[in-house]
């Protein structure tokens, strides 16, 4: 939540009765008790840091190498990925077996392999 510019008004009317508003109105005695001006962006008041140039013995990666390591990655998740689903398939049969009176911890397992497969699935969305 953004905080938006605001002034906080000490207002008197004719009976003596004091209010504290946001808005000034002209049938009231007011005074400026707070002025507040819109913050600066986070962005705007970190300092940036300068920019350095990568050290000339800063190892690289050739993009064939980079694609061998790219396709691993795919692999790596790919195995994750079935076996977060039979992990779930597993679950969905022990809850079934368990019926109405199922362990929460049972529930709690298939939306656990649920959630990893919806995150597996994100990951694999990333890869080129």
């Amino acid at each position: 939540m953004t905080a938006l510019p605001s002034t906080l008004y000490k207002c008197t009317d004719a009976s003596g009765a004091v209010l504290f508003t946001n808005q000034k109105t002209s049938k009231k005695n007011c005074a400026v008790l707070i002025q507040q001006t819109a913050p600066a962006s986070s962005a705007a008041s970190r300092p940036r840091a300068p920019a350095r140039p990568t050290p000339g013995d800063f190892p690289h990666v050739s993009d064939e190498q980079q694609r061998v390591r790219d396709g691993d990655r795919r692999m790596i998740l790919e195995k994750e990925m079935a076996t977060e689903q039979q992990n779930l398939e597993q679950a969905k049969k022990s809850l079934a077996v368990a019926g109405p009176q199922a362990a929460p911890g049972l529930r709690d397992m298939a939306a656990l392999h649920e959630r990893n497969i919806e995150a597996l699935k994100k990951e694999l969305g990333k890869l080129r």
